[in-house]
């Protein structure tokens, strides 16, 4: 079943990171911060699940399109 409470990706970023800065204050009632943790566990699971949704998208689009990945030497990042 679907939160509704979740309106979109960016939005559950941002309450998400609300949450662990209260979480990691340290000052809540443990049932409060039982209650953050299992809101923080639901806007993990569905900002991994637009995540994952959208790299199908991007998969699909790059097949249709016929898009070859960037090369490795492109991708590495040149200050390691």
């Amino acid at each position: 079943m679907a939160d509704t409470s979740i309106k979109d990706f960016e939005g559950a970023i941002a309450e998400l990171e609300g949450i662990v800065k209260k979480l990691e204050e340290g000052d809540l009632p443990l049932e409060q911060s039982l209650g953050l943790y299992e809101r923080g566990v639901q806007l993990s699971r569905f900002c991994h699940a637009r995540l994952e949704e959208a790299e199908r998208r991007i998969e699909i689009l790059t097949d249709r399109g016929e898009l070859k990945p960037a090369p490795a030497s492109l991708i590495t990042d040149p200050e390691r």
